[in-house]
């Protein structure tokens, strides 16, 4: 039984790279007969040529390098590919050499001429110990592909400027309030800031405000102690305590009543507060980030919301973009969802006709990126295997606000009365056929001179 069987399939590359052929022959040789795929390199310059080159997972480099210092070889590595581990080779009077490789980021050191049985294990150690990296900085590119700023679609000038002015304020602790319409993405943005800041290992807690009576948001918040009101039996954490080191996001901030807004503003100025029923302060290290659709500054002027937590809110301000102000966003998002949703139910579409996407184009969104998010699943659900998409799915409602009232055309009545039908009996056109009182054939005729599929 060979070490690959002792410690798992090798699959793992390695890089070799010593200015001693024989050596690094040598080594490759009993590397090669683990399962390793093993490459050569004999400077440091083309050390780090192949490093760019290849998947490499494990280095095994000497500390003495003709054109580099090998022990600042590790460093570059490092900063190169962080996954990557480094195994510096010493001769018997160098290894304080090793140590320094170490405290530059190696993994372990081998001395040269000792058993060629020691780097077996070693080299294993350092592949499972670099592929484990691997999988956890994969993960974290998924995890931000999804909730980062690259979860964030689109293309126009409207939506990208936002985006780069959040990628700027992410990375400081500043407070930042979200503002726009209901459906603009505030909560992906939050998200987003959290992810791309120092605080993303910790936990993201986002809470909606106008979801919970006066009373009970302030319990959420912040906590209770036992005995603090009827039926608290125990102590409670609060939202707060439970994004302690991370970053709280608090939507629909206008709804917040002026006394809790005033135990906010507390915690803004000195990260404590005090649990309702407890009478000692208790102190988080919490990130804010919170949104409105309401005009706070309209509000706090009407004395609805304080002027100087609205300050302490505003220092950065990030206005979101409506749907309607970005639609030469709306294919992308079109076809994103139709993709996410087909994938979800297990339905496979043939797409979206181009009078559909006309028709997602010059809707009026209301409901901004939700209502068309919405609309998508909504056809989705509807369509049959291989369909292609077209207007006949899309609701009554949203084909009414795309006639124009004052049209009186009677080939447009017929068109929006035959897609009225379609949508009543989810598609079937046999039984549409029926209720319009025509033949099949017939309606099928009028699908094609009308284009609806």
């Amino acid at each position: 039984m060979n070490s690959s069987d002792k410690h798992g399939p090798a699959t793992a590359n390695i890089l070799v790279i010593d200015d001693e052929k024989k050596l690094a022959g040598l080594i490759a040789r009993i590397l090669e007969l683990e399962g390793f795929k093993v490459y050569q390199a004999h400077t440091g310059k083309d050390g780090l040529k192949v490093l760019k080159a290849e998947d490499i997972h494990v280095v095994i480099s000497d500390v003495k390098l003709p054109d580099v210092n090998g022990v600042d070889l590790v460093a570059h590595i490092k900063e190169l590919k962080p996954y990557v581990e480094v195994i510096s080779l010493t001769a018997y009077g160098t290894i304080g050499d090793g140590v320094k490789a170490i405290k530059n980021g190696g993994f372990d050191y081998l001395t040269k001429g000792d058993d060629n049985d020691k780097i077996i294990p070693l080299v294993f150690k350092a592949a499972d110990k670099a592929q484990l990296q691997m999988r956890v900085l994969n993960l974290q590119k998924r995890l931000n592909e999804r909730f980062g700023f690259s979860g964030i679609l689109g293309n126009s000038k409207a939506i990208q400027d936002v985006v780069n002015m959040a990628k700027k304020v992410a990375v400081t602790d500043t407070t930042v309030l979200l503002l726009g319409e209901t459906g603009t993405g505030k909560e992906v943005f939050a998200g987003a800031i959290h992810e791309e800041s120092t605080r993303r290992t910790k936990p993201f807690v986002a809470v909606n405000c106008s979801s919970f009576p006066h009373d009970l948001l302030e319990s959420e918040l912040f906590g209770y102690k036992a005995g603090a009101f009827t039926g608290a039996v125990k102590d409670k954490r609060g939202l707060f305590e439970e994004a302690n080191g991370g970053t709280i996001f608090l939507d629909e901030l206008g709804e917040m009543s002026l006394d809790l807004q005033a135990k906010l503003l507390r915690v803004l100025e000195s990260q404590t507060f005090i649990k309702v029923g407890d009478t000692q302060t208790t102190k988080v290290n919490v990130r804010i980030i919170a949104a409105t659709n309401r005009n706070l500054q309209n509000e706090a002027d009407e004395g609805r919301f304080r002027m100087d937590l609205f300050y302490r809110l505003s220092v950065f301000t990030l206005n979101l973009p409506s749907l309607n102000e970005r639609k030469g966003d709306i294919e992308i998002l079109a076809t994103h969802y139709l993709k996410e949703f087909s994938q979800k139910m297990g339905k496979h579409v043939n797409g979206m006709s181009s009078e559909l996407m006309s028709a997602l184009v010059n809707h009026r969104w209301k409901g901004n990126i939700r209502e068309l998010k919405n609309t998508i699943e909504r056809m989705l659900i509807l369509a049959d295997d291989n369909e292609f998409i077209d207007v006949s799915l899309l609701p009554v409602e949203f084909r009414h606000s795309n006639v124009s009232d004052t049209s009186f055309d009677l080939e447009t009545i017929e068109r929006l009365h035959i897609l009225k039908v379609l949508n009543y009996t989810q598609g079937n056109k046999t039984e549409a056929a029926r209720l319009l009182n025509i033949g099949l054939t017939t309606l099928y005729r009028k699908l094609e001179h009308f284009k609806l599929g």
